[in-house]
């Protein structure tokens, strides 16, 4: 019982001790060396500046974004200037009816599909091709690949439409059906029916 206790103490100082050794090498045998240095930090990293792009006239449809980022190594940035069509729409129409031009004012801001909607469902449809009032409504009606792309009302009458024609093909097909049963028992009997 005590000889495994004994090796392995053994063992264990042996280990210690070749540790010891091994450490003392690897540091040195002067352990009383001091290493001083001075870090020189003067110069900080180079900004990404953006560049000011300036819209001063109120009277421009136009907002200024710029933006930059900054890394240790490269620096990046940029402007520009984003157009708002809405504005330029409205300005616009503004100065055609100031021109007295009332149908093409209207015509201009009708390309929008938020401002067709509303006049169609007003009952003052927007001009087609020069015609007003019920002649556009009918123009409108026969080309509606020209109504502006988004129409909630446009997609709603197309919805009706086609459950009207889901309804005129469920009726006829059920005519049909009714015509074939009453030839089919008259074929059966044997009395000749023409239609």
């Amino acid at each position: 019982m005590i000889k495994p206790f004994v090796i392995g103490t053994i063992l264990a100082t042996i280990i210690i001790f070749f540790l010891n050794s091994m450490m003392n090498s690897a540091l040195g045998a002067d352990t009383n060396t001091t290493v001083s240095s001075t870090v020189v930090t003067d110069k900080a990293p180079p900004t990404a500046n953006s560049p000011s792009v300036v819209v001063n006239n109120s009277d421009v449809c136009k907002t200024a974004v710029a933006g930059a980022v900054q890394t240790q190594i490269l620096g990046i940035s940029s402007g520009m200037t984003v157009v708002d069509e809405n504005c330029e729409k409205l300005k616009l129409s503004r100065s055609l009816y100031a021109m007295g031009m009332k149908v093409s004012a209207i015509s201009l801001l009708c390309s929008d599909s938020r401002v067709w909607d509303s006049m169609h469902m007003a009952g003052t449809p927007c001009p087609y091709m020069g015609a007003i009032g019920e002649e556009a409504k009918k123009g409108w009606e026969e080309n509606p690949d020209m109504i502006p792309e988004g129409s909630v009302v446009f997609a709603k009458m197309q919805e009706v439409k086609e459950e009207e024609e889901k309804t005129n093909y469920t009726v006829r097909d059920l005519n049909d059906f009714e015509k074939f049963v009453i030839v089919g028992m008259a074929m059966y009997i044997g009395v000749p029916i023409l239609f």
